[in-house]
């Protein structure tokens, strides 16, 4: 893992938390995109060289409303840049961590993503995040 990617955060408006973000960073996201397949919409803030990504549920039965229901608003998950994300998956595999999604998927910022169980993680939702490469389908 090269570093921390993100911090993903799951809110009830996104509206609203942009509004308070920028407040907080004293500037606006530089980008909102909406992943479909998840049911979120996301929206994205640098401070310095961080980022911080706003998850709001699209649909009912998303992660990101079932995570909202159960816990309310906050930190969702940290996600870290990798080089290649299936050789990644491989490796924490045989390192005994559950991997959600064994085969990575497009995810938002331009990311293919996979996720490691937070029961194996001490209780935090990690991100793997790769590039998507130029040749990907």
């Amino acid at each position: 893992m090269n570093k921390i990617e993100h911090i993903g955060i799951a809110v009830k408006d996104l509206d609203k938390s942009n509004k308070l973000f920028a407040s907080l960073f004293g500037e606006a996201h530089y980008k909102i995109e909406e992943v479909a397949s998840e049911g979120v919409k996301t929206s994205f803030f640098k401070s310095g060289p961080n980022k911080i990504e706003l998850l709001e549920a699209t649909k009912t039965d998303s992660p990101i409303a079932k995570f909202i229901d159960k816990k309310g608003e906050g930190i969702h998950h940290i996600a870290f840049a990798v080089d290649n994300i299936e050789m990644e998956i491989t490796r924490l595999k045989q390192e005994g961590f559950t991997v959600l999604n064994e085969t990575p998927k497009k995810g938002a910022d331009n990311k293919l993503v996979a996720f490691l169980h937070p029961k194996t993680t001490n209780g935090v939702l990690i991100e793997l995040c790769q590039e998507i490469p130029s040749n990907f389908k």
